[in-house]
């Protein structure tokens, strides 16, 4: 593993910087999820680093690419906020020691008493994406006796040129106003008691290794901050999102450096706050879902690697065809060609198809790599199968951060009085 990750072989065996992934799988058993407390805080300031010519800034890590309460405490102390998209999401960012003041709410669904936690632990803004939601959040604070601050998400009509599941700032997506109705949309918001506009929002996708629709997308805000001004408003705030990509083929992620110089010099006479929201960029290379080779399985192509990690472990390659290196956490040099599945029922629980891969046998220990950002944050107990277990390194010390749950425990379950009594031979 060439990138700074924090997992390195030595001695012939991959550690997670000073501690061996065999020792956490002998004592955390597997799947489970393994971050690097150093690589989360390596890759949180080559962010802050480019953003260094941006005289008024505000960093807020992307909740929903990985919710652990470790990972949230790392970047705290890296002066990282939280942007959060649920009321779930606000109780982990402020367990985990971030100032709600440094908390931004993002999201489209937003119910109405999740608006009112929102204002009771006092949010530092709520980005509104829809002009009803913030009539509906303005006669909350009205009701509160509070001020609620909040900033307009624009749907520039802008192609990230990503995935289309995560494209956000096209015509037909379901975030923020269109581009035409925003001026409109602030002017009737702004005359609301209770709610103080201050800004606007924008975000187009995530895993973005182009600058160009960034650039496009800012331009237009720009554009925009030009006009509302124009008109009276003050905008003091505006929130360019994230989206910022890495590679999961071992090259060269986004370039952070000119993604820095890119804002600089497209915002430079805004004279506003610029707020950021990276998730991925921070987490992927910093976490690794360490597993089990189950089985070695004749196929007619190749053989299957069957381990014990699944797609309701890891979601992204049945979701997105998502590609995650699968390495042997003791190499010894030999290589296979194989498909490498997970043990759930369906033909989509497949993290590699006939690809080169170290050469394992049964009972070997592997990992699926960058698994840091949108893996345990994306798990499910389908099949009835456990929550894998999270753990964090730091240094040559480990510690279980979240542990492996039963998924009976994670929802209880009953049955109704008249079918037990059925079953038990009774009538109903």
């Amino acid at each position: 593993m060439s990138r700074d990750t924090g997992f390195v072989l030595r001695g012939g065996a991959l550690h997670a910087e000073g501690v061996a992934l065999g020792r956490i799988a002998q004592t955390v058993g597997t799947p489970t999820y393994v971050y690097s407390a150093g690589a989360l805080r390596a890759a949180a300031r080559r962010f802050r680093e480019a953003l260094a010519p941006i005289p008024r800034k505000s960093l807020a890590f992307a909740v929903k690419a990985n919710p652990s309460l470790a990972v949230l405490s790392v970047l705290r102390g890296e002066g990282f906020g939280a942007d959060i998209v649920s009321g779930g999401e606000l109780t982990a960012a402020l367990a985990a020691g971030m100032a709600a003041g440094d908390i931004v709410y993002s999201g489209v669904g937003k119910t109405p008493e999740e608006l009112a936690q929102a204002l009771h632990a006092g949010v530092g803004h709520v980005n509104l994406e829809s002009e009803r939601e913030g009539d509906v959040l303005a006669a909350i604070a009205v009701r509160m006796g509070v001020e609620a601050t909040a900033m307009l998400r624009i749907n520039p009509d802008v192609d990230a040129g990503t995935h289309a599941k995560i494209t956000t700032g096209t015509s037909d997506s379901k975030f923020g106003v269109a581009f035409a109705d925003a001026i409109g949309i602030f002017d009737r918001l702004a005359r609301h008691p209770g709610l103080t506009l201050h800004g606007v929002a924008v975000h187009i996708g995530s895993q973005i290794m182009d600058l160009g629709p960034l650039e496009t997308a800012y331009s237009r805000i720009g554009e925009l901050v030009a006009a509302l001004r124009a008109r009276g408003h003050v905008i003091t705030r505006v929130d360019l999102g994230g989206g910022l990509g890495v590679d999961y083929h071992d090259g060269p992620d986004g370039d952070v450096a000119a993604y820095g110089e890119m804002v600089a010099r497209v915002t430079h006479d805004w004279d506003v706050t610029l707020m950021f929201e990276p998730g991925r960029y921070i987490a992927a290379h910093a976490g690794v879902l360490l597993t089990r080779v189950l089985w070695v399985k004749p196929g007619e192509e190749c053989p299957f690697v069957v381990i014990d990690a699944g797609m309701n472990d890891l979601a992204r390659p049945a979701l997105y065809d998502a590609w995650h290196e699968f390495a042997a956490v003791a190499p010894n040099g030999a290589t296979m060609r194989a498909h490498v599945v997970g043990p759930v029922c369906e033909s989509s629980d497949r993290f590699a198809k006939g690809r080169l891969i170290d050469r394992v046998r049964e009972g070997d220990l592997a990992v699926l790599r960058d698994a840091g950002a949108y893996g345990a944050s994306m798990a499910s107990c389908y099949n009835s199968r456990a929550l894998a277990a999270e753990v964090m390194v730091e240094g040559d010390r480990f510690a279980v951060i979240a542990p492996r749950i039963d998924a009976a425990a994670i929802r209880p379950q009953s049955v109704p009085e008249w079918l037990d009594a059925r079953r038990l031979g009774h009538a109903a």
